[in-house]
């Protein structure tokens, strides 16, 4: 069942168009990965994605029982986010804001949410640890779980492994597939690594020069898009 459908989408950046007439549709359960260069429209529509930007022609659109605020997102940080003087445990269990409507207190509900998804992500020990003093990959660890907090079926996550060493990036990879594999929870993220790309994700998005690429893996890695990505 389709949990997203462009339709002939085009969106710009400062009155130009980054792609044009983008069409696809992604089902429950699916693994996407948007690829391209800086500048090729991945964070443009990251924003559309999220219904912070609308496109200036075509439409997105949700199913599945989906609504906008039911999306979890794993952004990336700038230094200022990085030094959040925050517990982690607030900073996850802000991930249930839009679940509790409009009590200014969390509930038991949002309470054993954040728990479950502490534990899920192996950093219950984290809990009352300042989300500031830990590493980069905890942090992640910690932002993914917040996310997690929102959603039950859709995760967008915008270049998740940046400025994350290799051992630590491999793990991130492998947790984001568990969760695709195991959960059933559909995945979309924006990635300049194509090679792991290719080899977790079961379609490709590839953005470049205002035109578009979509399809599986396979279909993927036999078109003239991907040589001087997947080759260099």
């Amino acid at each position: 069942m389709a949990i997203l459908e462009c339709s002939d989408v085009t969106m710009s950046y400062e009155g130009v168009n980054v792609f044009e007439n983008l069409s696809f549709k992604l089902n429950r359960g699916e693994y996407l990965c948007i690829l391209g260069e800086n500048g090729s429209g991945k964070s443009t529509l990251m924003k559309g994605l999220l219904g912070l930007l609308k496109p200036t022609k075509g439409t997105i659109c949700y199913a599945d029982g989906l609504t906008k605020n039911e999306i979890g997102y794993l952004p990336q940080q700038s230094p200022v986010q990085r030094d959040f003087p925050a517990s982690v445990y607030e900073v996850v269990l802000s991930g249930t804001l839009n679940r509790k409507g409009i009590s200014p207190f969390y509930g038991k509900r949002e309470k054993q949410l954040a728990d479950a998804n502490l534990e899920r992500l192996s950093i219950s020990d984290l809990k009352n640890s300042c989300y500031r003093d830990l590493s980069g990959g905890q942090q992640q660890r910690v932002l993914l779980a917040r996310a997690l907090c929102a959603t039950k079926s859709l995760l967008l996550l915008d270049e998740p492994v940046t400025g994350l060493d290799p051992v630590v990036s491999g793990e991130f990879y492998e947790l984001i597939s568990d969760l695709n594999k195991k959960d059933n929870i559909t995945i979309i993220m924006v990635s300049h690594d194509v090679k792991q790309s290719v080899r977790l994700a079961t379609h490709i998005l590839h953005l470049e020069n205002k035109t578009c690429f979509f399809g599986t893996v396979g279909q993927y890695v036999k078109s003239s898009v991907s040589d001087q990505f997947i080759n260099s």
